[in-house]
């Protein structure tokens, strides 16, 4: 069954496992706003948990807003899990009441046992460099993007890595959406480097994930409708919509040959986001997204059920084959 719950939406996510445990993390928000598009700024980060990927037990909720003047006591926004010195390990987006969720930032939590997490100290832990990065400039976009972290291993260095959702300091503004990277060896100290992905079609890259599989590196990501730039537009002829996109490099950090591919899952009606590839435990792969509208155009903000993929060795990836 999708996780769909009665009483909240759901849509960005990420995993981690845990044995024969895979945990899901979540941003959700009340039904009862009613206009989806408040759902921004009343998002909290939910748990469930499933041994089979489809049938999810609800746990409570990981992560909240902070309290009045922190950092984060606006909204908790998307993020990554990972283990890493001896501790479960969850960077997240947090923005702020006193910016009025304009300015977004990367916090840190820790856990035991990825159910009762603490926010670090020493949060925010990851702000957006000016050397590659805009910042806040309303001019030329409706926020400061830094969110959205993607965490892994390097095969080489063991040290994390991050992949953020990010926008170029300079070009045409409906272009400037490219994935930031940056490295850690604790999560808490962080240096920044230049883009991994783009500028060039999109304002913005939303919720990137990496990784290697087929003897190649998948990067996934995703790209609301108001994002897609007349770049894209030109090259393509098309009308924006919702979309997950894949690209495949040889290395961790690119490069990554382009353009990026569209993922396809069955009904080309269904706005499908935040897609991600999910190792299921038997050795294969499956595919997971957001449902955000149905064929009538109704706000679902629900988890569809996981989809088997297909990666070959040259990096083709079908879903649903």
């Amino acid at each position: 069954m999708a996780l769909r719950l009665t009483e909240r939406w759901v849509w960005d996510f990420w995993l981690a496992r845990d044995g024969a445990d895979h945990h899901l993390f979540f941003l959700q928000a009340p039904r009862a706003l009613g206009d989806p598009d408040l759902r921004h700024r009343h998002a909290t980060i939910g748990h469930a948990v499933s041994t089979d990927l489809g049938e999810w037990d609800v746990l409570p909720d990981a992560l909240a807003p902070g309290p009045p003047g922190s950092w984060d006591d606006d909204a908790t926004w998307t993020g990554s899990v990972l283990r890493h010195g001896g501790r479960w390990n969850m960077l997240y987006t947090g923005t702020c009441r006193a910016e009025r969720g304009l300015v977004q930032r990367i916090g840190l939590a820790t856990s035991d046992g990825l159910v009762h997490w603490r926010k670090h100290a020493a949060n925010p832990v990851l702000e957006a460099d000016a050397r590659w990065y805009e910042l806040l400039d309303l001019d030329a976009w409706f926020n400061q993007a830094w969110r959205d972290p993607w965490l892994f291993h390097h095969p080489v260095t063991g040290d994390v890595l991050a992949l953020i959702t990010a926008r170029s300091a300079g070009g045409p503004p409906d272009g400037r959406g490219v994935v930031a990277h940056a490295r850690s060896s604790d999560l808490v100290r962080w240096e920044t480097g230049p883009p991994i992905v783009g500028p060039g079609e999109f304002g913005e890259i939303e919720v990137p994930q990496l990784i290697g599989a087929g003897n190649r590196w998948h990067l996934l990501f995703s790209v609301p409708p108001v994002a897609h730039g007349q770049r894209w537009r030109r090259r393509t002829g098309q009308s924006p919509r919702p979309t997950v996109y894949h690209l495949t490099g040889d290395a961790p950090l690119g490069p990554f040959a382009g353009p990026p591919e569209p993922v396809a899952v069955s009904d080309p009606d269904e706005a499908l986001y935040a897609g991600k590839l999910v190792a299921d435990g038997t050795g294969g792969w499956v595919y997971l997204a957001t449902r955000l509208h149905g064929p009538d155009g109704t706000f679902a903000g629900e988890l569809i059920d996981p989809v088997p993929v297909t990666l070959d060795p040259a990096g083709r990836l079908a879903i649903g084959a």
